[in-house]
């Protein structure tokens, strides 16, 4: 049995829109959005903002520094919340954003060795059902796993199962909550597509999902819940959440919560030495140039690197590099810009027990 296994987790990954315009095969630009009515828009606010750069980019562009760091660290299981629909189906929904990448770009996610794509979220839909299952569809053609979307509710609900050591596995269960954005007429069902949506942030949720845990789950496997929860834009967090995420620790059986949907970083809690991160802000979008809620830095993220004991689920340590989104890619994140994300997460952590650490190459470390 191996001792200690390293996850990278990250914030949100939304490769369609904007992005998908600047890689090798972009889709119709046309979206239906109110103030934007073609994905060539939001590249041209991004050049506007901090200059023109070259298109079409290669796949792996997009990753820009995480390649290095990725191939450095060379973490067990590469695990992200996919925030778009990989189709080419022109079936939208009105709901006012239209995230869409060509099936052509999938190769965008495999120039990172990603092994999972989290699903249930709010843009997994949003060209329609058969968008989704186009998204699905896609993923298992080059063998990546997911979570949290699928045909049918079974589907949905079945986690993803990443081996990683002869005796030691990664499951990732990807649940969704309204309070993100995801209309409650996305649930799969036994008759419909959809994504894996809860009815609430309830004991009685909790029961539930620990009976699926204790279905796959055995020695050796750490399991991870993906939680599309919450609003984007607020530091706090609610005791509805801190009480879910020990729930599903103390009850579920699972060993790290991964949380998202804030498009900045959010404070990191260690739980009967098990890791919940409540909001692990936007990894790569294409919001560069747009206005608004500057203080909150949606353009400045984190690799998370979690080093678990598989035995026990356990803690071991987490590490994590800054990051910045500029010309719709992830770069290292300047010095002074690592000192903002560091009194943060310090100012973020206190009121749950954590706090971290700047070495002199700029990476934090979580004290805990």
């Amino acid at each position: 049995m191996i001792h200690s296994m390293t996850l990278f987790l990250c914030g949100d990954v939304m490769t369609g829109r904007g992005i998908d315009q600047v890689l090798p095969h972009a889709s119709n630009p046309v979206i239906f959005e109110p103030y934007m009515k073609s994905a060539q828009g939001y590249v041209e606010l991004a050049e506007k903002a901090t200059g023109a750069f070259p298109r079409p980019v290669e796949f792996a562009y997009i990753w820009g520094d995480a390649l290095g760091e990725l191939a450095r660290v060379a973490p067990a299981a590469r695990i992200i919340n996919l925030e778009t629909a990989i189709t080419q189906s022109d079936e939208h929904l009105d709901k006012g954003i239209n995230y869409r990448m060509n099936p052509a770009n999938i190769p965008c996610i495999e120039a990172a060795g990603i092994n999972c794509c989290c699903l249930a979220n709010n843009h997994v839909l949003d060209w329609g059902y058969q968008g989704l299952l186009d998204t699905v569809d896609h993923l298992n053609r080059v063998h990546i796993k997911h979570a949290g979307a699928g045909h049918r509710v079974e589907e949905a609900q079945d986690p993803a199962i990443l081996d990683v050591a002869m005796e030691a596995r990664v499951i990732v269960f990807s649940l969704g909550d309204q309070t993100s954005g995801i209309p409650s007429g996305w649930a799969a069902t036994r008759e419909k597509p959809g994504v894996d949506l809860l009815t609430g942030l309830t004991p009685e949720a909790v029961l539930r999902i620990a009976e699926r845990v204790k279905r796959v789950k055995r020695t050796g496997d750490v399991v991870v819940a993906s939680l599309h929860w919450g609003g984007n834009w607020d530091f706090s967090i609610s005791c509805e959440h801190r009480d879910f995420a020990h729930w599903l620790v103390d009850q579920a059986g699972v060993d790290l919560v991964y949380g998202h949907s804030s498009h900045h970083v959010k404070g990191i809690e260690v739980y009967r030495k098990k890791l919940i991160l409540y909001g692990c802000g936007d990894f790569l979008d294409d919001y560069e140039g747009i206005g608004g809620y500057e203080e909150f830095r949606n353009d400045l993220g984190l690799m998370y690197f979690a080093s678990i004991d598989p035995a026990t689920g356990v803690l071991l340590s987490l590490r994590m590099t800054p990051t910045q989104i500029r010309h719709f890619r992830v770069c290292r994140a300047s010095g002074s810009d690592a000192r903002w994300l560091k009194d943060v997460m310090n100012r973020e952590g206190r009121p749950l027990g954590t706090s971290v650490e700047l070495a002199p190459d700029e990476r934090l470390t979580l004290r805990f």
